[in-house]
């Protein structure tokens, strides 16, 4: 019976979802996307595609995300929101940052990538447009692959603080007490499969076009490189997502090496009582500035 409620319960939110969409108007980029979507497909190979556009869609989502918080660097104002004031970014850390994100990204994920054509043609996952989900299920999708992945993310990234293997795997990650976008990735090979496997979950859940490799992807690069930027900036859109973490609640992690151990979301430390370190310095930070306004 509560089995039938939800699946009805989904159907009804699908329907007026579909509903309302039918109000909108048209997006003007749906034509030229559908354009270069089937050139994409006429000119190139699945395997072509789901290679090497995959690693194309990741490598220049990474980069174009780091952009900004790069840039703030550079602009006097925009100090005013970096959470670690006192631990500015220098060229030394960043360039140490960008060898050790390139080895990982090329030798360890791209050989990963190239499964990509292999796990769509096992599920049988179509390319065509045709087949492409509404954008609303897309996003659904994707926020259903966030669930997952940041579940086991909590759980996996707080057993590597374990005290008997920290120092071998996690330590890496943690030799940035400020931590800045680029550093998202930055980590031990064996933590980019360990903790990046939670990436993979989702898909084999819910992959049903190729396009969410590609959305996915950049929806998970968008909120860890954000959570890593070291900078709260306001009227940040992801704000909007319902009990999202945010840069200063990660921040936190990397300042105390401890709590917080969530990916994106806050619920799991709540309900296990690791974000309790974090609760409190955010009281202490409140009367502070109450202190300063008086």
């Amino acid at each position: 019976m509560a089995m039938n409620d939800s699946v009805n319960i989904l159907n009804s939110a699908y329907l007026a979802v579909e509903y309302i969409d039918s109000f909108l108007p048209d997006n003007p980029l749906q034509q030229p996307f559908k354009n270069a979507w089937n050139y994409m497909l006429d000119n190139y190979t699945k395997f072509q595609i789901a290679t090497w556009g995959s690693l194309l869609v990741h490598e220049v989502s990474y980069f174009l995300l780091c952009l900004p918080g790069f840039v703030f660097q550079f602009i006097p104002y925009m100090q005013k929101y970096k959470i670690q004031q006192d631990k500015p970014e220098t060229w030394e850390k960043q360039w140490k940052c960008l060898k050790t994100l390139l080895f990982n990204h090329f030798f360890i994920q791209l050989p990963l990538i190239c499964g990509t054509y292999y796990f769509t043609e096992y599920f049988n996952i179509p390319y065509e447009w045709e087949e492409m989900p509404r954008w609303y299920v897309l996003v659904a999708q994707c926020f259903g692959c966030a669930v997952i992945e940041d579940a086991w993310h909590y759980f996996l990234h707080r057993l590597l603080h374990h005290k008997r293997i920290y120092k071998y795997i996690h330590k890496v990650h943690h030799e940035f007490v400020s931590p800045f976008g680029m550093q998202a990735e930055y980590a031990h090979p064996l933590e980019t499969l360990i903790l990046g496997a939670g990436f993979f979950i989702g898909i084999v859940v819910f992959c049903n076009h190729v396009v969410l490799l590609w959305a996915w992807v950049i929806c998970r690069l968008m909120e860890t490189i954000d959570v890593h930027s070291g900078y709260d900036v306001p009227l940040n859109p992801l704000h909007l997502v319902p009990f999202y973490a945010g840069a200063r609640f990660h921040d936190f992690h990397h300042m105390n090496f401890i709590g917080n151990y969530a990916s994106t979301f806050t619920w799991w430390d709540r309900i296990f009582g690791t974000d309790s370190q974090f609760i409190a310095y955010k009281e202490k930070e409140k009367k502070q500035r109450l202190i300063m306004k008086k």
